[in-house]
């Protein structure tokens, strides 16, 4: 290991180090072949690397670096973990009953674009109502500006976000305001640039498995156990020193695993038993697996809850009619949309529409808490050629009926940051790589969309901007200015409205026949009976979902969610007070309020698509 003696500087001024003199300390090979060795003079903000011969002078920094303050390229630092005040002692998250997830991207949630300005925006977070903060990937990436699926230093948080206190004291403050804290990290791959881990040892990839990026993780082949550790360390690290609550984890769909234990069991047993707080897991996996979902002593892979796209993909293609790509799997009529809130996802082992074969399971064994749904994600809007919002592409009556589906839908709801506001700026997909690997970046990233229609023609193609283009970077950073404007402030209201509302709801609970019993900790069990997810289609354009409040009341949700006039009849159990409409004059800047018929049946007269809430007033 050469430890100090670099002359580098840091760039902010922001990051101590040490500057020790500069020599060589060896390292012991133990029995299962790890190297290893403690010193006591080299203490926090050390700068060090690792030399793999000592008859060659090129040294590598750590694959499990805890910080790269200069740098995935750079030399590691030396950090002490323990030396943060932690004020959480009686934090404990909230289930996935009560959570709703707000995504955010650190780098282009404020101006600032660091950790320690996205705590400024707590108090804000805290007044719209959601409950769990999910960050995206901050694992260090090459360049100065990235999504965070390139990270190749995954113990290290990105320096440009800040340094590790900064992460802690983040989730520190959410924990005081009351917020769970969800880290996405990446492990079906490493990032392009700056992955040093091959250098150390042949066996960090597979040669029987490939993946989207190139060779597949090595979970199953010769000197998989130490890989599989690897991971599982990384995931205890951000647990253990980070105090995070729970980890988004990444195309799981991707980690090919051919081995009696699943990576992922490992990963979700070990952690849970070695952790000192409950973890939630979240999957991203398309492939609609029960099995992923059931606990590990029953041979599941005992992840909590999945993101399940099928509900984002009905409702786009409903919405929006695109049939491209991935969407012409969905025929997204209403009828459709309800099978998907009734079963959670909407494939569950019948054939693909695109390729014939079946697709997903049975999800009846599952709670409706564990599908994890939305309207708008990073990869939903990044991955467009030009990072529009889906508020961007429909009329804004649309949006406000899909934003209330969304929030008062029986699933567990994600948003994206900036979409409770309808924020104008785009989020488009950056890179920060070195010249060629950015080129390559750029020609790929255009040639992705060769296949649509409206990127057939090369120019076309020439106008989707460009990743490593910084205004590409700085025109996906939200506005906040903009928040308390027209139509801006109309929507977020909307929003704090649909939250506070879902808030007085009781979690629904499936129950299938003979399929299980309702645990004592399931908060549908305080009612001394099973809620069910309930979902109608009143006519081809109409959709309403029941739902019950707290007090045992019954709350339906009546969506029109495209056409024209029209007189739409409630469910006959409907109540008759009306809780809340999307043409209210505070969310809606040019209201045109529903006519609403309370004879028997109740009748409806909607002028354009929108939503309305009948219930008791004390639901409210």
């Amino acid at each position: 290991m050469a430890a100090g003696g670099l002359k580098a500087a840091s760039a902010s001024g922001a990051f101590p180090f040490t500057f020790t003199q500069p020599g060589i300390r060896a390292l012991r090979k133990d029995a299962d072949g790890y190297w290893s060795a403690t010193f006591t003079d080299l203490p926090a903000g050390t700068l060090y690397k690792y030399r793999l011969d000592t008859r060659d002078d090129h040294a590598f920094p750590d694959p499990a670096s805890r910080f790269q303050p200069f740098g995935v390229h750079g030399p590691s630092q030396v950090v002490d973990a323990a030396s943060f005040q932690w004020t959480d002692a009686s934090w404990t998250a909230p289930s996935l009953d009560d959570t709703i997830f707000y995504e955010l991207h650190v780098g282009t949630f404020t101006p600032e674009g660091t950790f320690r300005a996205a705590i400024e925006r707590l108090a804000y977070l805290k007044r719209l109502g959601v409950t769990a903060i999910e960050i995206m990937p901050v694992a260090d990436f090459p360049g100065e500006r990235n999504w965070g699926y390139d990270g190749v230093a995954i113990f290290a948080p990105a320096r440009c976000y800040g340094a590790p206190d900064d992460l802690r004291a983040f989730v520190d403050a959410a924990h005081a305001v009351g917020f769970a804290v969800y880290l996405d990290v990446v492990y079906n791959h490493l990032g392009p640039d700056g992955a040093y881990a091959n250098a150390f040892s042949p066996y960090y990839f597979s040669a029987a498995h490939s993946s989207p990026w190139g060779a597949g993780v090595n979970l199953d082949s010769a000197h998989s156990a130490q890989v599989r550790r690897f991971f599982i360390e990384n995931a205890l690290h951000w647990v253990t020193e980070y105090h995070i609550d729970g980890l988004r984890l990444d195309a799981t769909h991707a980690l090919v695993d051919d081995s009696p234990t699943h990576f992922l069991a490992e990963l979700t047993a070990t952690v849970r038993a070695q952790a000192d707080r409950p973890v939630t897991f979240v999957a991203e996996d398309h492939r609609n697996l029960s099995r992923m979902l059931e606990p590990v002593e029953r041979g599941g892979f005992g992840i909590d809850a999945v993101w399940a796209d099928d509900f984002h993909h009905q409702v786009r293609v409903h919405a929006t009619g695109e049939r491209e790509g991935y969407f012409a799997d969905y025929g997204g009529s209403l009828a459709d949309l309800a099978t998907t809130l009734r079963q959670g996802w909407f494939y569950a082992g019948q054939p693909s529409l695109r390729s014939g074969l079946p697709r997903g399971t049975d999800p009846s064994s599952l709670t409706t808490q564990q599908f994890v749904v939305c309207i708008q994600n990073h990869d939903q809007v990044g991955n467009r050629a030009d990072g529009r919002r889906l508020h961007h592409q429909i009329d804004p009556a649309v949006y406000r009926a899909l934003s209330a589906l969304l929030l008062l839908a029986p699933q567990t709801p994600l948003l994206f940051m900036g979409q409770e506001w309808a924020a104008s700026s785009p989020f488009l997909f950056f890179t920060n790589h070195h010249d060629e690997l950015g080129r390559q970046v750029t020609e790929g990233r255009r040639g992705e969309f060769a296949a649509f229609a409206a990127f057939r023609d090369a120019q076309h193609r020439a106008a989707i901007p460009d990743p490593q283009a910084s205004n590409t970077f700085e025109r996906s950073r939200l506005m906040w200015d903009e928040l308390s404007d027209a139509p801006h402030a109309g929507v977020h209201h909307l929003y704090e409205r649909l939250i506070a509302l879902r808030r007085t709801l009781a979690p629904a609970q499936r129950m299938p026949a003979g399929a299980r019993k309702v645990r004592p900790a399931d908060s549908a069990a305080v009612l001394g009976k099973v809620l069910r997810t309930d979902a109608e289609v009143l006519d081809e354009h109409t959709i309403a979902i029941r739902r019950v409040d707290r007090i045992g009341g019954p709350v339906v949700l009546i969506a029109r969610l495209s056409g024209g006039p029209a007189d739409v009849e409630a469910p006959g159990d409907a109540p008759a007070q009306t809780l809340f409409t999307t043409e209210d004059d505070d969310v809606a800047i040019d209201p045109c309020p529903m006519a609403i018929d309370v004879g028997t049946p109740i009748r409806l007269r909607f002028t354009r698509p929108g939503a309305i809430v009948l219930g008791s007033p004390l639901a409210i």
